[in-house]
Formats: C-alpha cells, sequence, structure tokens
C-alpha cells in the first residue's frame, strides 16, 4: 500500500554527492546512488515500499519517535520509546572518495527492544528486481545489471516475497551496525575493504558515546 508519510515527516542524510531521505519511522524511502542524478534504488517515496525502501523500526507499531540531528552534522539520531524500553536508530553517509556507504546502528538505551528490518532494494526507480544472495560473513549481496549495493549485518536475515526482512532484540548498552555499500557488479566485494571501512565508520560515531 502506498506511503503514508508527509513530506514534513522525512529528514535528510547524505555524503555530499547523494542524500537519502529517512521517514520517522525508520524507513527509508528515498536513495539515488552513487550520485544526486543517479537512479534510485529505495523509491517508497514516490510509489509504494515495493518500489524499494528499508526499513528499521521496533516491533511495536506504538513507540514514541523522537528526532535530532548531531549537533553540525547530518547524523541523524531516532529515539523510538516502547513499553519494553527505549533504542535510538543512528543513520548517516560518510562522505568519500570511491567507495559509498550508508550506515544505521541500532543502539540500546533502556530495557530491552525488539525491532524489524525490511529490505527492499529496486534500482532504476523501483523498475529493477536484484537477483539477492546471502553473504557467508552474514548480510546479502543484491546485483541488478552493472550496479551492486552490499549489506552487512550480524542480524539474521531470510528472502519473504522478494523482501529481505529479520528480526532481533537490542537491550541496553548493546549495538547493532548495518553497512550498506555501493560498486559495480562487475569487480567482487571486497570484504576486507568492507571491514574497514565499517570500523572507521563506527568510530566517526565516538561522540555520541
Amino acid at each position: 500500500m502506498p506511503s503514508n508519510q508527509r513530506i514534513e515527516d522525512y529528514a535528510l542524510i547524505g555524503d555530499c554527492a547523494s542524500a537519502a531521505l529517512v521517514a520517522r519511522n525508520g524507513s527509508i524511502d528515498w536513495l539515488c546512488w552513487p550520485r544526486f542524478d543517479s537512479g534510485a534504488c529505495f523509491a517508497a517515496l514516490l510509489g509504494e515500499p515495493e518500489h524499494g525502501r528499508w526499513l528499521i523500526a521496533p516491533a511495536d507499531s506504538d513507540a514514541r519517535i523522537e528526532r535530532s540531528y548531531v549537533d553540525g552534522s547530518l547524523i541523524l539520531v531516532t529515539l523510538f520509546e516502547t513499553g519494553d524500553g527505549a533504542v535510538e536508530l543512528v543513520d548517516f553517509m560518510p562522505p568519500h572518495t570511491h567507495a559509498c556507504d550508508l550506515v544505521r546502528l541500532v543502539r540500546g538505551l533502556r530495557g530491552r527492544v525488539a525491532m524489524c528490518t525490511e529490505f527492499i532494494l529496486r534500482f532504476d526507480y523501483g523498475a529493477v528486481v536484484p537477483w539477492v544472495e546471502r553473504l557467508p560473513e552474514g548480510g546479502v549481496s543484491a546485483i541488478g545489471g552493472p550496479e551492486r549495493v552490499v549489506l552487512r549485518t550480524p542480524v539474521p536475515l531470510r528472502g519473504e516475497d522478494l523482501k529481505t526482512v529479520g528480526e532481533f532484540t537490542v537491550g541496553a548498552g548493546e549495538a547493532t551496525p548495518f553497512i550498506l555499500s555501493y560498486g559495480p557488479s562487475f569487480q567482487p566485494a571486497a570484504t576486507h575493504r568492507c571491514r574497514a571501512r565499517a570500523a572507521r565508520n563506527r568510530d566517526l560515531l565516538a561522540p555520541l558515546d
């Protein structure tokens, strides 16, 4: 069904070469990658969830939501509070020269909160359904023509109705990372390079601790 988010419900994150729009409910509904003039791989903003989106949110749909940016940055922090506790979702896109990353980190603040994720990648404004395979080190790789997007996370993921979904729980003091990376499909996904970038991206979050 169509998105019920208003345009004012979206916040922007970016890396000076592209930008993503993140809804209050934790869904990335728009992203042109790797440049502003590239085709969108998440396009639910203009259509429906099946045209591409990436949701990370509490399983409790009645969670109370607050959002803010870290001072002087495009690091977006979304606070979800449920009857079981509180978590924050940190979203940002590090500036880059060659490698493109989108980082999402779920951090437990209080109690223990059940979370879910729904990853629907569609290249070319929702027109291209990618070939998705599970990675042995965790996460998935999605290929559509010349484009590849790799999602790395310790959360167990599974395919369901042309979507990638997963459930996880975050307790106080715990953190669960999601690293999304873009690159050409004719080059192998460089695991060691992505791990190094992931470590660097985690370091960028140090001021939030």
